[in-house]
């Protein structure tokens, strides 16, 4: 989830901003965000919010803000403001259910629902074993991408592809709200990693198969340098493939592209290209199971790697997702991922020096 998307239905008590001072404002905190100016974004929540006392808007703003920060105990509880920010309506649709509290559902049935990105679901679906036990039926809407990939999951009763028909249920709850409801602190991450796994149905399971048998007895080093182009902050994410070419130097690498949408390429010696071939996120997973380390900007894949225990190396921009926080090399959302930070706006050059001298470039 990033800033530039909106975080649903009013907060009744709470004024509301004319639309004009909203768009000044979210215009506002874009820039202090994709310019890392984090004490300029904490005054314009302020300014707003004192002109708007109760507004969701702000309250969202400021937990986004402290789990960037580290400050998790405010930082979910706050970040739950976005389902009550006017027009946001999670990608997994909305239910006239009851909203789950958190409470033991002993003989009912519980729907968790996504909400917004891929990455988004691979992260939080580690929840699932955590709901179960605390009662009766789980049902997971999940993108149809991830029929497959999420059978492999514990704590699920039934995967259920989004836009099929769903058996009835008592109580629901976003993927994105469970770290609220559990309190989720840093010290309190479920990590029993890999918590996902290779399913039975790998569409490409043999050309995939014949591709990694080819680079035997090398270092298989899986590469993605680009994320999704339709995404807002698509240009900071992303990486000039040319960057990466230095890395060509290392000895012993057979280099594998899980690089999707993207016509450039970096000049790799032997580069192969699985693109083709990861039509599912069951693909996906089978071939990053065979990759001994994985380096990719901030994207679906790092997420699914981290899910199954795949040594991978994040490149991440210099105004971060929140939930890669500031100043730290490690995750404790994933153990096997390793964070590399621009030093400052737009300097991936510096980022991939320092990759390559890690490496033993």
């Amino acid at each position: 989830m990033g800033r530039s998307k909106d975080a649903s239905q009013g907060n009744r008590g709470a004024s509301v901003p004319d639309a004009a001072a909203l768009q000044a404002h979210q215009r506002l905190i874009q820039t202090c965000y994709d310019a890392a100016r984090w004490d300029d974004y904490a005054a314009e929540v302020a300014r707003f919010e004192l002109r708007n006392p109760g507004s969701p808007y702000a309250e969202y703003e400021r937990g986004y803000l402290q789990l960037l920060r580290g400050d998790w105990k405010q930082g979910w509880r706050q970040f739950e403001a976005r389902l009550r920010t006017p027009g946001y309506v999670p990608a997994g649709k909305r239910f006239p259910h009851p909203r789950w509290t958190g409470a033991p559902f002993p003989g009912k049935t519980l729907l968790l629902t996504f909400e917004q990105g891929f990455g988004d679901t691979l992260m939080l679906v580690r929840y699932a074993p955590l709901v179960k036990a605390l009662g009766g039926r789980v049902l997971l809407l999940v993108q149809p991408q991830f029929a497959y990939l999420m059978t492999t999951l514990q704590g699920v009763d039934e995967v259920i592809p989004y836009g099929h028909d769903l058996p009835p249920f008592d109580l629901q709850a976003s993927l994105f709200s469970l770290p609220a409801l559990f309190g989720t602190e840093e010290a309190t991450v479920p990590c029993d990693i890999p918590y996902l796994g290779i399913p039975r149905s790998v569409p490409n399971r043999e050309g995939l198969a014949s591709q990694l048998a080819a680079s035997e007895g090398q270092t298989r080093v899986g590469l993605a340098w680009g994320g999704n182009p339709a995404h807002p902050r698509d240009a900071q994410r992303s990486i000039p493939p040319s960057l990466f070419e230095p890395l060509g130097t290392l000895t012993g690498v057979a280099w594998h592209s899980f690089q999707l949408g993207r016509q450039d390429r970096p000049e790799l010696p032997g580069l192969v290209s699985l693109a083709p071939l990861l039509q599912t996120f069951s693909d996906t997973a089978y071939a990053l199971s065979g990759m001994d380390l994985v380096i990719t900007v901030d994207t679906a894949l790092a997420h699914l790697a981290g899910a199954l225990g795949i040594p991978t190396l994040l490149l991440v921009s210099h105004a971060p997702d929140f939930r890669w926080m500031l100043k730290r090399e490690d995750s404790p959302w994933y153990p096997s991922l390793r964070i590399y930070r621009q030093p400052a706006v737009g300097d991936w050059a510096s980022v991939l020096r320092q990759l390559h001298a890690d490496l033993g470039g």
